[in-house]
């Protein structure tokens, strides 16, 4: 380690002592390459600059502070009067306790501290290790300790109220679950952003606090408690279609603490990896928020393929309810606008840290000039959206809003009586007075399935296109499918889901795990013609959570009218889930240009513009209908770039930053 000594009090020459042999048998691993400035003062220094960064007027031993980068480690300063005033007290040479104030120093620097009894036993334990080795006693045998004032470290300030009131391990998991779930609190239907705000803020600086200088296992057991608590607030709702019919409950009801166990462990481990990457002790404070926010934006991007895929809640879905910032999104997606949320989260966080370093300032300014061209681009995407170009037909949404359990049946006659007055009450609502040109119905409204050569009679009762969920059987095979019928009842398209719901729809692990249903997935993304009065209408189709994935519904270099979304969150019922895919409608409308016309059985039904806009809505748990049309269908620069390709960019950005935010911190130092 290079050790730069300032003697500004020239006392301390006389006491020949060798401070570098100090410093290096004070520091461990990968320490040895870094620098660590020791200034030697009096009593009067030392006294000024504890008054002017701890607004304490008064002299005290030694002062550490760390400049949160591993190779300029920090400074230490050390006052020759009050070293020789305590050495005297306790009847020890002047150098004996000044190397005990240098490795003390030097320990703070590297992480350690002393604000409970738990750390402050660590780090005593280590300094009387070390000063063994330099030939000296332990300096803690006579219980007295080095600072009586825990904040003897201006570089721990920060962080003191929490180690006092959150002492050791326990504290730091309590703090991690509480910081997880409250990230859950800035999306639908709390939408508290500034939460999601405090909540990877916290987390962040608690992990640059205290994971440098853990092994692996220990810093993913820290952190472990953020991804969990964060998983659970954020997915509990899944757990609520068990019980929306009670044969499902009485069947699956034992599956539901270990599935709740199951979604934190799965969450733990992947928001753990973000804060895992900026562990390292060679991370530098200035290039922390694009690794940090480049990593999470990968997670982000696994999370579309990882277990058939789950990219729910992407941060940048909490600026949703801002439209300016939201239709961003229309430039960089979610993924890029995640990037530049979570990074700008940690730039604040590394200010928060050490706000006299320019380099943090100058990181902040490049997450702000990349939100503010995002911004710039989405006032362009709200722009075409309100212009009501290409305006679809007149449509007619129903949403029956019927429960589960008022579908259900519990032999042949009931299900054939409940199929017939399910049809009369989807019929009932279509025929209400008003004009429309043709009528959407939700995901699996229809109740009876749909075989080869069959005819809607549905249609034939409304004369009119109908577009409606049903399960269709083919080849032996059974799909959750998008029938589309002519005024006629004559079925012109089958369009089945090809992202099905794992554990709900096929069973990934066989019969291990109990699954109500064994579809069969269909061919992907496909554009559907309606003809509407001689006009021809062209929609893309997509059923349920197929709208959560990225450049999943529109066949490459298509442009249709509108997307047709049919879905039934009726399993969800009123719960954050329900509120959060009506979120994600939105943000796909922004991505892909293409505005939404949603059917939803039992809400929320609504028509989505281009721009996020909802125009109209049914509420949860009403049943009735809908008349509108949605407009401002065009192709973004998000769309024409690809998810992928934006991936790619976003890691070719924050590689290049690190890299060269690294080499100007050295330059500087």
């Amino acid at each position: 380690m290079k050790v730069f000594i300032n003697y500004q009090d020239k006392r301390w020459k006389k006491y020949k002592i060798d401070f570098e042999k100090i410093v290096n048998a004070a520091v461990s691993g990968v320490y040895k390459d870094s620098e660590v400035s020791v200034t030697l003062v009096d009593d009067k220094e030392i006294k000024r600059i504890n008054k002017k960064y701890r607004n304490i007027n008064k002299p005290t031993n030694v002062l550490s502070f760390e400049l949160g980068d591993d190779i300029l480690l920090g400074d230490i300063f050390i006052s020759l009067d009050t070293v020789i005033k305590e050495a005297k007290k306790e009847n020890i040479s002047v150098a004996e306790h000044t190397a005990h104030m240098v490795v003390h120093g030097v320990l703070h620097l590297m992480g350690y501290d002393h604000l409970n009894d738990k750390d402050a036993e660590r780090m005593e334990s280590k300094e009387t290790v070390i000063l063994k080795k330099l030939g000296y006693r332990n300096p803690y045998a006579s219980d007295e300790g080095v600072c009586n004032d825990v904040m003897c470290c201006p570089g721990s300030k920060t962080f003191a109220w929490i180690g006092n009131f959150f002492g050791g391990a326990v504290g730091r998991t309590i703090l991690f679950l509480l910081f997880g779930g409250m990230t859950a609190l800035g999306f639908a239907p709390f939408n508290l952003w500034w939460c999601s705000f405090i909540g990877i803020g916290g987390a962040y600086l608690l992990s640059v606090r205290y994971l440098p200088g853990m092994s692996a296992f220990r810093k993913f057991f820290t952190i472990f408690p953020f991804g969990f608590a964060y998983a659970v607030a954020m997915f509990w709702w899944v757990l609520n279609s068990i019980y929306v019919v009670p044969e499902l409950a009485a069947q699956f009801a034992v599956w539901t603490i270990p599935a709740v166990i199951g979604i934190g462990i799965v969450g733990g481990i992947i928001f753990s990896i973000p804060f895992m990457s900026i562990s390292s002790m060679r991370a530098n404070p200035a290039c922390r928020p694009f690794l940090f926010a480049g990593v999470w934006t990968v997670v982000l991007w696994l999370r579309e393929w990882l277990f058939t895929g789950f990219p729910w809640n992407p941060v940048a879905n909490i600026s949703l309810n801002e439209i300016y910032i939201a239709n961003s999104m229309s430039l960089y997606g979610a993924l890029g606008l995640t990037f530049v949320i979570i990074g700008l989260i940690a730039a604040i966080c590394e200010i928060i840290k050490d706000k006299y370093a320019g380099l943090n300032w100058f990181v902040l300014f490049l997450f702000m000039l990349f939100g503010g061209l995002g911004i710039l681009y989405g006032v362009k995407n709200i722009n075409y959206s309100n212009t009501e170009n290409n305006m679809t037909p007149l449509v007619r949404i129903v949403q029956p809003a019927q429960s589960a359990v008022q579908k259900s049946s519990y032999s042949r006659e009931m299900a054939l009586q409940n199929a017939k007055h399910n049809i009369e009450i989807l019929a009932n609502l279509a025929e209400q007075e008003g004009e429309y040109d043709f009528v959407v119905f939700p995901e699996t409204s229809y109740p009876f399935v749909i075989v080869s050569n069959d005819s809607l009679p549905l249609a034939q009762k409304l004369n009119k296109p109908v577009v409606v969920g049903a399960n269709y059987f083919n080849n032996g095979k059974m799909y959750n499918s998008m029938i589309i019928s002519d005024e006629k009842g004559q079925i012109s398209n089958v369009y089945s889901k090809s992202h099905l719901v794992p554990f709900g729809e096929y069973r990934p692990f066989g019969d291990i795990i109990p699954t109500p249903a064994e579809l069969t997935p269909g061919n992907g993304p496909e554009i559907v013609t309606l003809k509407i009065k001689d006009k021809n209408f062209t929609f893309a189709p997509a059923i349920c959570y197929e709208i959560i994935f990225s450049d999943s519904l529109l066949p490459f270099g298509k442009t249709p009218d509108a997307i047709i979304n049919i879905t039934n969150d009726n399993w969800f019922g009123n719960t954050p889930g329900t509120y959060q895919h009506l979120d994600m409608v939105r943000r796909y409308a922004i991505e892909s240009g293409v505005p939404i016309i949603r059917a939803n059985y039992s809400g929320i039904s609504a028509f989505v513009l281009s721009n996020g806009e909802i125009v109209a809505d049914i509420p949860i748990g009403q049943a009735g209908h809908l008349d509108g049309n949605v407009w401002g269908t065009h192709k973004t620069a998000y769309r024409e770039i690809g998810r992928d390709n934006w991936m790619i960019i976003i890691l070719i950005i924050s590689c290049l930053c690190t890299i060269w935010l690294s080499e100007v911190s050295r330059k500087r130092n």
